[in-house]
């Protein structure tokens, strides 16, 4: 045999009786009598494993959109009703209070509002600036209020904001904002009154003359990312969208307005609220 293999194998020979003689040593342990026992502590005890205090991921804050129909109830608020209830999401409408006594099925789609989960009901007016004459309407201001109030108690709804006829003007808490300088008296008029107005941030518009949707819901949402990057809403963060529910009376308008709601769905930079819960409403 090489001398230095001898060596080597006289070095390991050597460490491994000295690893089985401490090992010894920690499973045995002398007592006062001078025997040896089992030293269960050192058979027993847990290796130390160090712990790492994870903390949780952060969760992305999500932008608000409140998503409206102003109107009802009329030809298109039972199809706009079903899609929301199918695809399970906040939704207010802002309601007329002569559109829901005008007939049977009127009064029965309200009934179907008011039954209905994640909905939101809010005043449009009793007779919607008297069936459209705007100028005449905001020009009296006690009227407006008068108006308002008889939608509200006609109705029995359970808060205080509404939404202006033919006009996009804000009164909650200290966003003031008057789309048009002669509507101001009769709109400061409705705040006094306890109202909180709301108007819109952006519209998803429609051809008056057929009730056709302008632009699709990819459309839409293109405008969405757009108001957002901008920054051109009135409360950072927080969007207000108008829609007008006669429109989606028609199947293809419906159809768009279904692909809408499943692409916000979709887009985990956006979800949706109901009116109370925009900021300031509830002070």
């Amino acid at each position: 045999m090489d001398p230095d293999s001898q060596g080597t194998a006289q070095t390991v020979s050597i460490f491994l009786r000295t690893t089985l003689f401490l090992v010894c040593i920690a499973l045995y342990q002398r007592t006062s009598k001078g025997t040896f026992v089992i030293n269960r502590t050192a058979l027993t005890t847990k290796p130390v494993v160090a712990q790492v205090h994870l903390k949780p991921p952060v969760k992305k804050k999500k932008k608000k959109i409140y998503l409206t129909f102003d109107d009802g109830p009329n030809r298109g608020t039972q199809k706009v009703l079903h899609i929301m209830q199918e695809e399970a999401v906040p939704v207010t409408f802002f309601i007329v209070g002569e559109h829901v006594f005008a007939s049977v099925g009127q009064q029965q789609t309200w009934d179907s509002l008011k039954m209905a989960k994640q909905i939101e009901l809010c005043n449009h007016s009793y007779t919607h600036a008297e069936h459209n004459h705007f100028e005449a309407y905001y020009n009296q201001p006690d009227s407006v209020v008068n108006d308002f109030k008889r939608s509200q108690d006609s109705l029995q709804l359970d808060n205080n904001v509404c939404r202006t006829p033919g006009r996009n003007t804000w009164r909650i808490d200290t966003l003031q904002y008057t789309d048009l300088k002669k509507s101001r008296n009769a709109v400061d008029s409705l705040q006094k009154a306890g109202f909180a107005i709301m108007g819109w941030d952006l519209e998803w518009h429609y051809n008056p003359k057929d009730l056709s949707l302008q632009n699709t819901a990819d459309d839409l949402m293109r405008q969405i990312d757009s108001v957002f990057a901008h920054h051109k809403t009135r409360v950072p963060e927080r969007l207000v969208l108008l829609a007008h529910d006669q429109v989606y009376a028609d199947a293809n308008d419906s159809i768009e307005l279904h692909n809408f709601i499943r692409l916000l769905k979709l887009n985990e930079d956006y979800e949706l609220e109901l009116v109370s819960n925009y900021p300031g409403v509830k002070n």
